[in-house]
């Protein structure tokens, strides 16, 4: 709709030879206004030194509509021109909604863009926390929003099983692995205290009893930690509805040079220096407030290097998209590593970072503390098994991603209307109720498009419009890739079927109305199962 009346504006705008402009046709906040309002007059006062109100009347006398479609336009002060759409109009859209689909509100392009989202990329050090779990489903809906705008998308996880955090890991394991045999080895300092831990150090004495006391090595203790963590957290990723498409290891990176070009084309083009024993990048020539060490005097890269050869790895696979969702913790940092890529060379205009602050659990008003390492935390399993999948999608999704999310637990286990997700899917399971009254009445839903001429109350009408308005919910999420949106919107949603539902009886002695009714629930049913879908969440028939 806003393309043909945009289309139609422009008409009107060129007939009266006025100058190109930047306006906007959206929809009002106030119902007064119109289904749809645009700025064009007011946009024009400037270059045409003329008052709005003129403008807006000199176009609105050009102005040519389909009056199916249209059914008023007025102007209203100071220069807005308001669209007010026919009846039947809506009553039309009801059959796009039904021949659509599972489909309606996607955006398929023909150049097919491709997108890769990476998101979550915990080291394999520990079940994953709520943490991880706000960035879990906020990065696979974001990759939804994509496929739904026609982009190709890639979920990708990127982790580490080297380094300091590995082998504090493999030293937990191997002191627990000795406690277990009645034998002492060192507790590492800040090691891992989970029960996980213990579990690991049992498994490995099943498969190799006291063998591994004999051996000096980490290795067996790494190794058998990093398959249990790792089967650990993607068990949990794939409770949680989430399947990535690559797994891409750091240590690869050192494998196949990538580190290595890295350095060595800083070296050759002067963007690095030697200071202290160690390998500084100069982000400040490329606007950094200060040069940054990329190895340290130990010969131990940080940890922006391997992210600079990774990102390059992501631009050479030829992403129209790619996009970085990380933890509020890498505020510092990413922007050294696109300070880095600028420096080997590499446009960065098609990477897009995302940062979500953190979660705080509450139950009974008070907060809960997390850390990994000291084991006093609530895991992603622990929480889903509590509250379910449906609640925690809908519960990280709720807010904008850069906002704190307390997540309140009393809330989340309510089965009544003040739980949000629990109001969006009972929607969904009162339509399907509906259809099974209809059916033990003996009435059977339309096969096709009844007779819709009846449908006209002012809650009929609202409930269609806030429906077409999923397809630009979704065109915007694609934008933005902010959930809260589509969250907001399922909410409306909700609430303009529960309205309609208060006040119109959809089964009754009148066969047409009947009919149309059924018709129009139906397609209620579709968008809001379609919306759901997008969120990762599932449309219940009952409840």
């Amino acid at each position: 709709m806003i393309k043909y009346l945009r289309g139609i504006i422009g008409v009107a705008a060129d007939s009266l030879d006025y100058p190109d402009t930047d306006f906007t046709v959206e929809r009002p906040k106030l119902d007064e206004h119109g289904n749809y309002s645009t700025n064009i007059a007011l946009t024009l006062t400037k270059p045409l030194r003329r008052n709005p109100m003129e403008i807006a009347e000199a176009i609105l006398d050009e102005l040519e509509y389909d009056e199916t479609i249209v059914d008023e336009v007025k102007i209203a002060k100071p220069g807005f021109i308001n669209f007010y759409l026919s009846k039947d109009y809506f009553r039309q859209q009801l059959k796009v909604i039904h021949t659509q689909g599972d489909d309606f509100g996607k955006h398929p392009r023909k150049e097919n863009p491709t997108a890769l989202v990476e998101f979550v990329s915990a080291n394999p050090t520990g079940p994953l926390n709520i943490g991880h779990g706000r960035q879990a489903v906020l990065g696979d809906t974001i990759a939804n929003f994509l496929e739904w705008n026609g982009y190709a998308v890639s979920r990708e996880y990127y982790y580490n099983d080297a380094g300091r955090q590995m082998r504090v890991l493999a030293e937990s394991v191997k002191s627990r692995y000795y406690e277990l045999l009645d034998e002492n080895f060192p507790f590492p300092e800040d090691g891992y205290q989970g029960e996980y831990i213990r579990d690991i150090a049992q498994t490995l004495i099943d498969k190799h009893g006291d063998e591994l006391l004999k051996s000096d090595s980490l290795d067996p203790f790494l190794e058998e930690a990093e398959n249990v963590v790792f089967a650990d957290i993607n068990g949990t990723l794939e409770r949680l509805g989430i399947e990535f498409d690559t797994y891409y290891n750091e240590r690869s990176l050192y494998d196949d040079g990538a580190i290595e070009r890295v350095l060595s084309t800083f070296k050759e083009k002067g963007h690095s220096y030697e200071e202290d024993g160690a390998v500084w990048f100069k982000a400040t020539d490329f606007g950094q407030d200060q040069d940054r060490v990329i190895v340290k005097s130990s010969g131990e890269p940080t940890y922006r290097l391997p992210d600079m050869a990774y990102h390059t790895t992501k631009i050479e696979r030829g992403f129209d998209r790619i996009i970085d969702l990380f933890g509020a913790d890498h505020h510092a940092a990413y922007p050294d590593v696109m300070a880095g890529l600028q420096a080997l060379g590499y446009a960065t205009d098609n990477i897009e970072v995302y940062l979500h602050q953190f979660v705080t659990l509450v139950r009974d008003g008070k907060q809960m503390k997390m850390s990994t390492r000291k084991a006093n935390y609530v895991t992603l399993d622990e929480l889903m098994a509590e509250v379910g999948v449906d609640v925690i999608r809908y519960f990280f999704n709720m807010r904008t991603m850069n906002s704190h999310l307390n997540f309140d637990l009393d809330l989340a286990l309510k089965q009544s209307d003040e739980n949000p997700v629990f109001y969006l899917q009972y929607g969904h399971a009162r339509i399907c109720s509906i259809f099974k009254k209809a059916e033990e009445r003996g009435v059977e839903p339309p096969d096709s498009a009844p007779d819709l001429s009846v449908i006209g109350e002012p809650e009929e009408i609202d409930l269609i419009e806030k429906m077409l308005e999923f397809p630009e919910i979704i065109a915007s999420c694609g934008q933005t890739l902010e959930p809260v949106q589509l969250c907001q919107y399922l909410q409306d949603l909700a609430t303009a079927l529960h309205k309609f539902y208060t006040e119109c009886i959809v089964i009754s002695d009148d066969v047409k109305l009947t009919q149309a009714r059924l018709y129009l629930i139906e397609a209620t049913r579709i968008v809001l199962a379609n919306g759901l879908t997008v969120l990762g969440i599932t449309a219940p028939e009952r409840m």
